[in-house]
């Protein structure tokens, strides 16, 4: 089969109907090796079976592995993870894993962090062409008016959404519509998509807007965008903890002065300086750490840097926060199956569907935040003790 490719009688993408996935993506290796000169034996040699990867991946030729540690347990009050739980983060970044470990150590001693997951919502924003700004206020009026036979196109379609809002937005001869769905427990990305297509049909018909596309970029997905930060996408979860002086010296190394101080003069001062939507100081890394290790769009990171980070010195103790305003999680669905992502979810406690629909990915984005709040606390703290260098020159080189 590698030869046929070879000699031009199929393409790489062909092979796939002419052989199982496994043949397959051996052939597809084979051309590679042979093109490039390469020895992809590490590619091929990977956990998962290939028939599963169909719906994540085309031209699949193997896998690419990372290091993969856990932090924790760490104490969380959720109102879907209430108990112990191990963070697993897969990175490359030496002294990751073990400055998130050393928070969770932190936030346990002190009796847990509290979570709530405040808003859910996955977003779906088809732009649509009218003649001006007085047909797009009649189309906005439209939708404000028929929102419920839109919920209804929107829902015939999908088993699991739920259309929840639908908020227009005219800028001149535009109109986007930003659609909100609740997804339960899958992220829901493509299920928006689908949903929301067969909505704009309904849009088309009864007014006089024009699609233009499907996605017009006020959904926002996967870019940095001031409106996820505002009106979030996916889960909006937060995290707190009160942790006494005594633990804050003892674990950390500073007071809680010194990191209020770290925390102001960086995260909030630093960050407004800079135009920054993120006011924290390495939520993203907890973030794509844990979506890799349990199969999340890891594109989704941007959105996961959407994090305010807030420490406060009260008397004899320390209060921290984190608020991520768009993290975009499920449990079900797109890379949730494969095999080691599958496990690690197993190990977090939250695979598959949740009894209620929406439970397991509300508790791994909760777990998901406690984790994100260990890893501020930590990096806060080694700035605040002037730590962070030499962690590195031990654990990350």
């Amino acid at each position: 089969m590698a030869d046929r490719v070879v000699d031009g009688d199929l393409r790489l993408y062909e092979l796939d109907e002419h052989a199982d996935a496994e043949t397959a993506a051996t052939a597809r290796r084979l051309v590679v090796e042979r093109d490039t000169g390469v020895d992809l034996t590490s590619t091929g040699d990977y956990t998962f079976a290939a028939e599963s990867a169909d719906s994540n991946v085309e031209n699949l030729v193997g896998g690419t592995q990372l290091p993969v540690g856990v932090a924790g347990p760490v104490a969380v009050h959720g109102d879907a993870a209430d108990g112990d739980f191990y963070l697993p983060i897969a990175t490359t970044e030496g002294a990751l894993v073990a400055s998130v470990n050393r928070g969770c150590s932190a936030i346990s001693a002190a009796g847990g962090a509290t979570v709530r997951v405040t808003k859910r919502g996955m977003t779906r924003a088809p732009v649509f062409r009218v003649d001006g700004v007085a047909e797009g206020a009649e189309v906005a009026q439209w939708v404000a008016d028929n929102e419920e036979r839109l919920a209804d196109a929107a829902e015939e379609t999908t088993s699991h959404g739920r259309l929840q809002s639908v908020t227009p937005y005219v800028v001149g001869d535009s109109v986007f519509l930003r659609f909100s769905y609740d997804t339960g427990d899958a992220n829901g990305m493509n299920m928006a998509t689908i949903a929301t297509r067969a909505a704009a049909e309904l849009v088309e018909a009864e007014t006089p807007a024009s699609l233009v596309a499907l996605s017009g970029n006020l959904c926002t997905d996967k870019k940095p965008a001031a409106i996820n930060s505002v009106e979030g996408r996916g889960h909006t979860v937060t995290a707190d903890v009160t942790i006494p002086r005594e633990v804050v010296e003892e674990r950390f190394g500073t007071t809680p002065e010194a990191i209020e101080e770290a925390n102001t003069r960086k995260n909030l001062i630093g960050s407004a300086k800079a135009g920054s939507l993120g006011f924290n100081a390495q939520a993203a890394n907890v973030v794509a750490g844990v979506f890799l290790a349990t199969g999340q769009d890891e594109a989704h990171v941007v959105e996961g840097s959407n994090c305010i980070t807030t420490v406060e010195a009260r008397d004899d103790e320390l209060y921290a926060s984190v608020n991520l305003a768009s993290l975009q999680v499920g449990t079900v669905g797109g890379g949730t199956d494969l095999a080691t992502q599958s496990e690690m979810l197993d190990v977090i406690g939250f695979a598959g569907g949740g009894d209620p629909v929406g439970s397991n990915s509300d508790g791994l984005a909760e777990v998901i935040a406690a984790g994100a709040l260990a890893g501020e606390l930590s990096l806060v703290s080694a700035l605040a003790s002037r730590h962070l260098s030499s962690a590195h020159e031990e654990l990350g080189r």
